[in-house]
């Protein structure tokens, strides 16, 4: 893209061209320093905004340092949250497990229980249907007085067993259902700080993504404040320079003033009449074009499209006052015309004229280039008057020819 101060160069050596053809040295000396004052005015701008850049970009450096700072500080209370988390959920799936277990112990037990109750309802129910003497006949049954007092012991130590049986089932239902109670309690309190833990992370997390914005906000301001620095920085060398060279010519100027003005070949007559520089069709007119993104480009000549090599010939004869390289342009030729009349012709590949040398219309110059251009090939060609001032962009389509005539 075009840099500011490159099309304010072309204007000032085209003003400093222009002045020299004014008849009064006095006026040409007063135009230069105006625009000696205009530039060190600008200069002075760009020096204040840069020291105010400066200072807004040291800012936003410690912005940036605080920022990612705590920014790295609430990484590490996420990451830790999360730790406990998933220390959380390992106990979570012990005490699960361990509640499993102990909810089949306890289906197990009862199941016990219900065997060892209904033994034992059997046993006092066949008592009951037998009667009393039922138990003193089994006894008596016995063949001898010490096989009665075996028996005796058996059926104590049957009726002992049963009790004993059904009291440790019925204690062990207890404690599994106490246990099971104690599991479920720990279940619930470890899911409740579960949920906490998570709720956390959560905050920590809307926390991290405001940070995290907030830091790309100031790397993309840091980015803007760093780029316009360095633009300035550039821009207030350029201006330096030319500062240095409107001050160097001033006395070219007063010599060459007394030469007069020269006749411009340039005639409100041949407006509209003058042949193309380069056939071709427009890319761009004259004028401000603002394209789909909402960028605004100042276009100050037409952009003609034609293959690189095609021959770019004058308009109309003039004196060639530069021929070269030109910062933004690349090779380019500029003819004076007379009477404050210039025509540029920008992005060449090559050049066939030498500065100082006299021109007819029609004649090559050189020929079309501009392939490492947004564009593509091509050629922009402009019309610079300072007939009432200095110099200012015309619309070269108001002395071209129509196409097509």
């Amino acid at each position: 893209m075009r840099s500011l101060y490159t099309l304010v160069e072309l204007g000032m050596a085209l003003a400093v061209l222009a002045l020299a053809q004014t008849p009064v040295a006095g006026q040409q000396a007063a135009e230069i320093q105006r625009e000696i004052i205009d530039s060190q005015e600008r200069l002075e701008a760009v020096r204040q905004e840069r020291s105010r850049l400066q200072r807004d970009l040291s800012s936003l450096e410690g912005r940036v340092r605080d920022a990612s700072s705590e920014l790295t500080n609430v990484e590490r209370l996420v990451s830790a949250s999360r730790s406990v988390v998933a220390e959380i959920d390992l106990q979570v799936d012990a005490v699960g497990g361990e509640y499993q277990s102990t909810s089949r112990s306890l289906l197990v037990t009862r199941e016990r229980l219900l065997t060892a109750t209904a033994v034992l309802n059997r046993r006092l129910r066949d008592i009951y249907k037998r009667g009393t003497l039922h138990s003193v006949r089994v006894m008596l049954g016995a063949g001898s007085f010490s096989g009665i007092l075996t028996r005796y012991r058996y059926l104590r130590l049957i009726a002992s067993y049963d009790r004993t049986l059904v009291r440790r089932v019925r204690e062990l239902e207890t404690d599994l259902v106490q246990e099971n109670a104690s599991l479920q309690s720990s279940m619930v309190s470890l899911d409740r700080l579960r949920q906490s833990r998570l709720s956390e992370v959560a905050a920590l997390r809307s926390v991290e993504a405001t940070h995290r914005r907030a830091l790309d906000v100031y790397h993309a301001q840091e980015e803007t404040a760093t780029d316009r620095l360095e633009q300035l920085e550039l821009d207030e060398s350029r201006i330096n320079l030319i500062i240095t060279d409107l001050e160097t010519r001033r006395v070219e100027i007063e010599r060459t003033a007394a030469r007069g003005v020269a006749p411009s070949t340039f005639t409100t007559a041949e407006a509209g009449a003058l042949n193309w520089p380069v056939e071709g069709d427009l890319i761009y007119q004259f004028g401000t074009e603002v394209r789909p993104n909402g960028i605004s480009l100042p276009w100050r000549g037409i952009g003609i499209r034609a293959a690189i090599g095609t021959p770019v010939r004058a308009v109309e004869a003039g004196t060639v006052e530069l021929a070269g390289p030109m910062e933004g342009y690349g090779l380019s030729v500029i003819l004076s015309h007379g009477g404050g009349f210039y025509t540029l012709y920008l992005y060449l590949e090559e050049i066939d004229v030498a500065q100082g040398r006299e021109v007819v219309a029609g004649q090559v110059m050189g020929t079309v280039g501009g392939a490492d251009t947004p564009e593509g090939p091509h050629l922009e060609f402009q019309v610079r008057s300072s007939a009432s001032g200095l110099p200012r962009a015309e619309d070269p389509l108001r002395w071209l020819r129509a196409q097509g005539r």
